[in-house]
């Protein structure tokens, strides 16, 4: 014996599937911007008719009834579409249809405002033109209704900025060659004229003969170290530092300069008295 629900789950099944979506008196008309009727057939569905052709300005009109079987009565299905297909840039777009309660529908393609969702035509292009239905309560059910030749579209206007969103040429960085450092006879020399001041100073010094010895106390030599600090911050700014850097620590020498430098020259008055 079967269970009462496995018969009803029978029952549903069977029902579901004998329930299908039929088409009934599809219909197409053309008509010209102020009214006039171009072309008016019925669609065959087992038969292909001759491509319907619309003109820049012309309205098409399609009409049908979405029925439960083959002359049953009309049902509202849940999605209705059009599909507009281009067989040769493999473009389509699909346009919903309004059904109503009775299964009565009527699409309208004006070809002087068509939809966003066109495809773009060539000259060449034929759009196979079908319908989709779907429905949660029965089977889905696609038709090839006709093919339309329409004007080809016209090309998209270039945006402003889109020249910015192409390719771009690669960027190659080009540098500067190596330094080339001067011959070893101009650094000797150039070497020689920065150390000249200390011979100077080491000449000035033997002059204050015979006090030279008491210029190395430890109140000058401090003095002369700075100075010798202000030498190598030079050399190492050559070599390693910016010159930010070479401000902050030059600053900072130049205050142990003065301290030291007044403590020197203190030093120095009381040699030259005691020379005196």
């Amino acid at each position: 014996m079967k269970s009462p629900m496995l018969v009803v789950l029978l029952a549903f099944v069977a029902s579901t599937y004998a329930a299908a979506l039929a088409l009934q008196s599809p219909k197409f008309t053309v008509s010209s911007p102020n009214g006039d009727q171009i072309r008016s057939e019925p669609i065959s569905l087992t038969k292909k008719s001759s491509p319907v052709r619309l003109g820049p300005q012309d309205v098409l009109r399609v009409t049908f009834q979405v029925t439960e079987n083959d002359g049953g009565t009309g049902v509202q299905p849940h999605q209705a579409f059009l599909r507009f297909y281009d067989n040769i840039s493999g473009e389509d777009g699909l346009q919903p249809v309004r059904v109503t309660s009775n299964g009565k529908a009527r699409f309208e393609l004006n070809m002087a405002r068509p939809p966003s969702s066109f495809p773009p035509t060539s000259p060449d292009s034929v759009l196979k033109v079908s319908l989709i239905i779907g429905s949660f309560v029965h089977k889905p059910l696609a038709v090839d209704l006709f093919d339309l030749i329409v004007p080809a579209s016209q090309p998209v206007a270039s945006h402003p900025e889109e020249v910015y969103y192409h390719p771009q040429p690669v960027i190659e960085h080009t540098f500067r060659p190596e330094q080339k450092t001067p011959p070893a006879f101009i650094s000797a020399v150039f070497s020689a004229l920065v150390l000249a001041p200390w011979v100077v100073l080491v000449g000035l010094w033997s002059q204050l003969s015979p006090k030279v010895p008491n210029l190395f106390s430890l109140k000058i030599i401090p003095f002369t170290a700075t100075l010798g600090a202000f030498e190598l911050l030079l050399v190492w700014y050559w070599v390693d530092l910016r010159l930010g850097q070479v401000l902050l620590y030059g600053a900072g020498l130049g205050i142990v300069a003065v301290f030291t430098g007044k403590t020197a020259l203190v030093q120095v008055g009381k040699l030259r008295k005691g020379s005196i």
